[in-house]
C-alpha cells in the first residue's frame, strides 16, 4: 500500500528524548516499511525515519502551537492530494477539519488524548473517518465514532534489554505533573527505603507543580535526578530497574513508559487508573495496586518482586506491545479504510456523472 504518515510538527521523529506520539509514529513508519508498504511520512525535517520524508518545518515547533499544528498538517494534506496514496494516517485533529474538503484519501486518525469535551463535539462532524482508540478505557470514555477500533501502541523490542538480576533501585520515567505522580514515587520509594532514579522534568504550564512538590523531593538522598532521557539512557536504566513506579491520578489513555518497562523484563507497578488495568498483568508484567502503602509494600526488599519472572514478563510484553503485532493491526484497519474508499470513489463519480446525464434535461424542462 501507497501510506501517508502524519506525524506533528512538534518533534522529530523518532523523538531525541521525549515524545510519546513521535516514537509511535516512528516505530509504525519503520514497521510498515519493512512489510513492503511505501511509507511518505510528514515530519520536521530533523527528523531521521528511513522511509520517504517531506517537511514543511526545518526543525522541530516546541513548544506546541495550534497554528504551527494547522499549517503543518494543511500543507501534508495539500501535497497528499496531488499525489497517488491509498490511504493517510493523521495523528491530530486539525487533520480532520483540513480533510473535508477533499476526503480522499481515506483518513485514519489515531486518539492519542485523554477524553476533552471539545474535541469529543468536534469529532461529530467527521463520520467518515477511520478513528484508532489506543485503549479500551479511552474507546468507552469517547462518545460514539463509526469506524472505531482498539490498537494498543507497540514498540521494537530488540531495542530494549533485560537481565535476570537488576539493580536495587527503582525508577520513575514520564513528565514531573500531579497527574503523573512523580512526587508519590519518590515518597514511596522513600518509606519503602530503596533508591529511586527519577527521569523526567517539569513543563511549562507545570511549574508551580515542580516548585511546590518537586524542587525538594529531587534533593533527597535517595533520589538520583537523570533529567529528560532518551533511548539510549532508557534502556540501561529500565533494563536494570527493580521496578517503574506509575502512580497515576488520571484516566491516561495509554502508558508507553510501562510498555517500555515491560519489554526490559521490569515489573510496573501502577496505580488502577485509566488504562492501567488491560494493560498490566497481575504477575506477569507488573502489579496494579491501590495506592502508595502497597505500592510501597511490594517495592520493598524480600517482596514478591524478588521472585519476579523478568523473561516471562518481557515475552508477554513482545507478544501484546511488539511493534510487528501494531503494524498487522494497521495493516488490517489501513485495507479497509482504502477499499471502502475506492468504493467511495466510484460511487460519487457515477452520481457525478448522472447528474451531468440530467443537466440538460433540466434545462429543456
Amino acid at each position: 500500500m501507497r501510506i501517508a504518515l502524519l506525524s506533528t510538527p512538534f518533534i522529530a521523529v523518532p523523538p531525541p528524548r521525549y515524545g510519546g506520539t513521535e516514537l509511535v509514529v516512528a516505530e509504525l513508519a519503520e514497521g510498515l516499511a519493512e512489510r513492503g508498504h511505501r511509507v511518505t511520512l510528514f515530519a520536521t525535517g530533523d527528523s531521521s525515519v528511513c522511509v520517504e520524508r517531506r517537511a514543511l518545518y526545518q526543525h522541530a515547533q516546541w513548544p506546541p502551537q495550534a497554528l504551527a499544528d494547522i499549517n503543518h498538517v494543511s500543507w501534508a494534506l495539500h501535497d497528499v492530494a496531488s499525489r497517488d496514496f491509498d490511504v493517510v494516517h493523521a495523528n491530530s485533529a486539525s487533520a480532520l477539519a483540513c480533510w473535508r474538503a477533499t476526503q480522499s484519501p481515506p483518513l485514519v486518525y489515531t486518539l492519542h488524548h485523554v477524553r476533552e469535551e471539545e474535541l469529543s463535539s468536534f469529532y461529530r462532524f467527521f463520520t467518515d473517518a477511520w478513528y484508532v482508540a489506543i485503549s479500551h478505557d479511552q474507546a468507552r470514555r469517547e462518545i460514539p465514532l463509526p469506524h472505531i477500533e482498539v490498537i494498543y501502541h507497540g514498540l521494537d523490542p530488540k531495542k530494549y534489554e533485560w537481565t535476570t538480576s537488576p539493580s536495587d533501585y527503582v525508577c520513575f520515567v514520564g513528565r514531573f505533573t500531579q497527574v503523573k505522580g512523580p512526587h508519590v514515587a519518590i515518597d514511596v520509594a522513600g518509606a519503602a527505603g530503596v533508591p529511586i532514579r527519577v527521569a523526567g522534568e517539569v513543563h511549562p504550564q507545570d511549574a508551580e507543580f515542580g516548585s511546590r512538590e518537586m524542587s525538594h523531593r529531587l534533593a533527597a538522598s535517595h533520589v538520583t535526578m537523570l533529567g529528560s532521557i532518551g533511548i539510549q539512557e532508557k534502556v540501561p536504566l529500565l533494563r536494570d530497574a527493580r521496578a517503574l513506579l506509575a502512580p497515576i491520578a488520571w484516566n491516561e489513555p495509554f502508558g508507553l513508559a510501562l510498555i517500555e518497562a515491560m519489554l526490559s523484563g521490569c515489573p510496573v507497578i501502577a496505580f488502577p487508573r485509566g488504562s492501567v488495568p488491560e494493560l498490566v498483568e497481575e504477575g506477569v508484567t507488573g502489579f496494579v495496586v491501590r495506592d502508595a502503602t502497597e505500592m510501597r509494600e511490594i517495592v520493598q526488599r524480600g517482596s514478591i518482586l524478588d521472585e519476579f519472572d523478568r523473561e516471562r514478563c518481557r515475552a508477554r510484553a513482545t507478544e501484546r506491545f511488539g511493534r510487528d503485532r501494531m503494524v498487522r493491526d494497521y495493516e488490517r484497519l489501513y485495507a479497509r479504510a482504502a477499499a471502502k474508499g475506492r468504493t467511495g470513489a466510484r460511487m460519487k463519480r457515477g452520481a457525478r456523472s448522472s447528474a451531468t446525464r440530467l443537466l440538460p434535461n433540466h434545462h429543456e424542462g
